[in-house]
């Protein structure tokens, strides 16, 4: 196959996978008579043994069992995996909770700073540097967050909490290497124990909506594993053959179906404010989608050639 064919491929399979978690939060909603906490622990549940049948048909099952029996070797490896576990259920429980109490527009904003958020993290931690571009991309998200900030007389924690979990669960992930799918089951089964406890007591005190609820709360309650896992392996295929730039610009797909869906779909009002708040987040994420490209790099090398001169 070429490499023009295999990069087709996967901004499919990238494209498709941003779809789905665009358009997630219609799941969570058909969920919305089940508390976040409960629909969380069912997600992580069934995500564990959705990852085991996967690996099973896949034949990677061997590598999962020999990956955790390295973890008696690799203690540092151990501890980001289970930090992963633990930012990415944060994440989830923020993002369902918001869904299900009609704050689709503040989650689709910390979507859309996410990015920002994890060159911020690549600074931190990674020493990276930045192009002029890149940092006046930065100070037009701070202008937009603090936008909102006003418009709501509250710090906006919904948008940053999302935007940083899912940038900090992106660095831990960076510390563990590992085949994908093979990660996605060892995350789920680091906080699948807790799940399960709490499952349990819901069902003994006769709270559990995937014991007492209706045959539809049920299977779509058991289905939150698939619809977890789906996206993220189709995420992982897509990413491995397309450039990091074709990344960065398709992941805008999911937060903006959200956006979408929250104002023509579940009726959340988008008022002024939002449009200048959101305004600048769109020209910063604009300025530094620009900036990871070729074009902007020979013209920031020629500014400082003729600087220079």
């Amino acid at each position: 196959m070429s490499d023009r064919t295999e990069q087709q491929k996967g901004i499919f399979y990238a494209a498709f996978s941003y779809l789905l978690w665009g358009i997630l939060p219609i799941y969570w909603k058909f969920l919305g008579d089940v508390s976040a906490d409960e629909i969380l622990a069912n997600r992580v549940f069934w995500s564990f043994f959705f990852m085991l049948g996967f690996l099973g048909i896949a034949g990677r099952f061997r590598i999962f069992t020999d990956t955790l029996k390295g973890f008696t070797q690799n203690r540092k490896q151990l501890a980001a995996l289970a930090a992963a576990s633990v930012i990415i259920s944060i994440n989830w429980f923020i993002y369902i909770w918001a869904v299900n109490t009609g704050q689709m527009i503040q989650a689709s904003l910390g979507y859309y700073i996410n990015p920002l958020v994890s060159v911020l993290l690549g600074i931190v931690f990674f020493k990276e540097k930045l192009s002029k571009a890149q940092v006046l991309s930065f100070f037009l998200a701070a202008v937009g967050v603090l936008i909102m900030t006003s418009s709501y007389g509250k710090f906006p924690w919904i948008s940053l909490t999302l935007a940083f979990s899912f940038g900090l669960y992106g660095l831990a992930k960076k510390k563990i290497k590992m085949e994908s799918s093979v990660g996605l089951a060892l995350e789920t089964m680091v906080v699948m124990p807790i799940a399960a406890v709490y499952m349990a007591i819901l069902f003994f005190r006769g709270d559990s909506s995937l014991v007492a609820g209706s045959i539809a709360e049920t299977l779509l309650l058991i289905g939150a594993g698939a619809v977890t896992a789906v996206p993220l392996l189709y995420f992982a295929k897509g990413a491995q053959s397309i450039p990091l730039s074709m990344l960065g610009f398709l992941q805008y797909i999911a937060p903006t179906l959200t956006l979408l869906l929250g104002v023509f779909i579940y009726g959340e009002v988008f008022t002024p404010t939002h449009i200048y708040a959101f305004s600048f987040i769109w020209a910063a994420l604009a300025l530094y989608t620009f900036s990871r490209t070729k074009k902007a790099a020979d013209w920031e090398s020629r500014i400082r050639t003729g600087k220079s001169a």
